[in-house]
């Protein structure tokens, strides 16, 4: 029989308070080692990481340039997993996404033949140059986690996280993300231009070559374990109510035609947890929601009139402001 004292220790190794303790220098140093290659998005870097743990999928959209891509692999090469890269271009098929059935002479069979979509870690870059049913054909697994070809349907790994980029000002060959794309995607962020005094870090790193090598320095595994912590994060019924709060007002703004959707506040809330594990906490605090609105429910607003001045993640700030923070 156990003693009341190890009946105690279990209780305590299990506690979410506990599992974040243990986690949190290995989430430390996944994001050291991202912001040991990139320089000046810490702030990017985390909504990322934030994204993997959570279980969602994230969308990088700015100007060529600026590191999209190299912030996407740097992620992907810092876990121990498997990772594919799709270069989506108009001519670019469903099948070559989700794989194709070639028939086995020899077999007298068909035999599938996955495609990169059957990883980890995928990254799906300029996913805008790829048609609507391209596109599509993402949205079953980064909702579902499987893909269903030739009337079979095959899982996914259960470390399955898809990160893409967009460029938003070249128009030429592309195709919008519709709104059902724009949801799957739990958030969409920017990088920016780098400050002057970034840029010359930048270009002593050029000049290093072994500056832009990156090391697996997290297992499969991990994440798998960190995802799961994610979930027992402590969400008091204020933050609850302050989530429900926020996606109500943008559904009765007077400059949004669509709201939110329920499945916004779901998200918002996840990420909110992802957040709090990153900075080592066993519970969520307004400040991470506040943090994680404007880029998790910004993509998922319609405006009345579109305003290049104002932008989605402006409208959600502005009501940050209008909607009462709980003690």
């Amino acid at each position: 029989m156990r003693s009341d004292f190890e009946d105690d220790q279990i209780k305590e190794s299990s506690s979410p308070a506990f599992m974040v303790q243990a986690l949190a220098p290995k989430v430390k140093l996944l994001l050291d080692n991202i912001n040991g290659v990139l320089v000046g998005q810490e702030h990017a870097t985390k909504l990322s990481v934030v994204t993997l743990l959570a279980g969602g999928h994230a969308l990088i959209e700015d100007v060529p340039g600026v590191g999209k891509t190299l912030l996407a692999k740097t992620l992907a090469l810092s876990v121990h997993a498997k990772f594919k890269r799709i270069q989506c271009t108009p001519d670019l098929l469903p099948s070559d996404i989700s794989g194709v059935s070639i028939f086995e002479a020899k077999e007298g069979v068909f035999k599938f033949m996955p495609g990169p979509i059957f990883t980890n870690i995928l990254l799906a870059d300029e996913i805008n140059r790829a048609t609507p049913r391209t596109q599509s054909s993402l949205l079953e697994a980064m909702e579902e986690n499987q893909v269903t070809t030739d009337g079979a349907t095959r899982r996914l790994p259960d470390l399955f996280f898809v990160i893409a980029t967009e460029n938003p000002i070249e128009y030429h060959g592309t195709f919008p993300l519709p709104e059902a794309q724009l949801d799957r995607f739990m958030i969409s962020l920017s990088l920016g231009y780098p400050t002057p005094r970034q840029e010359v870090e930048i270009l002593d790193k050029t000049l290093n070559e072994s500056s832009f090598t990156v090391e697996a320095v997290l297992t499969e595994d991990e994440v798998l374990e960190a995802k799961h912590v994610v979930k027992t994060i402590v969400v008091d019924q204020s933050i609850k109510n302050y989530i429900v709060s926020i996606v109500g007002a943008t559904r009765k703004h007077p400059s949004i035609v669509l709201g939110v959707s329920p499945r916004g506040s779901q998200l918002l809330m996840r990420a909110a947890q992802s957040a709090a594990l990153v900075d080592g906490r066993h519970y969520v605090k307004p400040d991470d929601v506040k943090l994680l609105a404007p880029y998790v429910l910004g993509h998922r607003i319609i405006p009345k009139v579109r305003d290049n001045r104002v932008s989605h993640a402006q409208l959600i700030e502005r009501i940050l402001e209008e909607v009462p923070v709980p003690v």
